[in-house]
């Protein structure tokens, strides 16, 4: 009994620690994206070749898993929203202020909310009502400008970051409309779509070019797709042992993680409207642990 109590808490703990690995990578991942930009390779083609090294290893690793797999319209609808969530967090990251962009990112409860209405019929409850008043509360408060008028986004990486969030919202309300598909098929769908989208983006809009970077860059590109298979496993470890109200708080973790990675590695600062927008927003997100919950 002793032995198997022992396990449990172990396990927690470690599924913990997971959690906050996870959070840890995703407060600091947009850092070696913009060296990788710098030595010349754009965001796009930076996502898209990381998350084809992690598509590599994944075949590799879940190859067992995903024989027999079965493609209809819901798996490319997580595919593609989830390459849009990716591919924005990241030239969001890249182009706007860090914990502004984050922050707004982080309004994808208030979408998610409103995606369940309609897409899985959910009701929306008080707690889902105060969860809505408080992501366009902390919304408005941080983007408010006297001078500007309404309170919009205002720099592309801005509007990148909040369409980002909506299309987090959206392939988490599709993964969970989505349960007949493996967690393995899931990561795969998303490593696909990024890879498809951004190569698809690159081949539009930018310079058809062989980038001109050091043996360096190329292999911190590999280390960062190695990465993001790597806390893809850690994080849905975490998830799977530990309750959503609890796993939301440990998450959260990040934005102290980017606002501390942002001071010191970016020179950025927020004012007192950004933090009590933040704050709200992260509020709206604990109450979204809580319906969850």
């Amino acid at each position: 009994m002793n032995n198997s109590a022992g396990h449990y808490r172990a396990g927690r703990a470690v599924a913990v620690v997971a959690l906050f690995a996870g959070a840890t990578i995703w407060g600091l991942i947009w850092y070696p994206y913009r060296a990788i930009e710098a030595a010349g390779i754009s965001g796009a083609l930076a996502s898209a070749l990381t998350y084809a090294v992690a598509l590599l290893l994944g075949l590799i690793v879940f190859r067992g898993k995903l024989r027999g797999a079965r493609i209809d319209g819901w798996l490319v609808a997580i595919a593609l929203s989830s390459a849009g969530c990716n591919l924005g967090y990241v030239l969001g990251m890249l182009h706007g202020e860090v914990m502004r962009v984050l922050l707004l990112f982080y309004l994808a409860p208030l979408w998610t909310v409103l995606l369940a209405r309609l897409i899985l019929a959910e009701p929306l409850t008080r707690a889902g009502a105060a969860l809505v008043g408080l992501s366009l509360t902390g919304a408005l408060v941080m983007l408010w400008r006297p001078e500007l008028g309404a309170p919009w986004p205002t720099a592309p990486g801005e509007w990148i970051g909040l369409a980002a969030g909506f299309l987090f919202a959206l392939a988490n309300v599709l993964i969970r409309r989505a349960h007949h598909y493996s967690i393995e098929l899931k990561s795969m769908a998303v490593f696909v779509g990024v890879v498809v989208v951004g190569l698809g983006y690159v081949a539009l809009a930018e310079p058809l070019a062989v980038p001109q970077a050091g043996a360096d860059i190329w292999l911190l590109v590999v280390v960062v797709g190695v990465v993001l298979l790597a806390i893809n496993l850690v994080v849905q470890y975490g998830l799977m042992r530990i309750a959503a109200g609890r796993a939301i708080v440990i998450l959260l973790s990040e934005l102290v993680v980017a606002a501390l990675a942002a001071w010191w590695l970016a020179g950025e600062t927020m004012g007192l409207r950004e933090w009590l927008g933040g704050a709200l927003i992260v509020a709206a997100s604990l109450v979204s642990a809580k319906i969850e919950t």
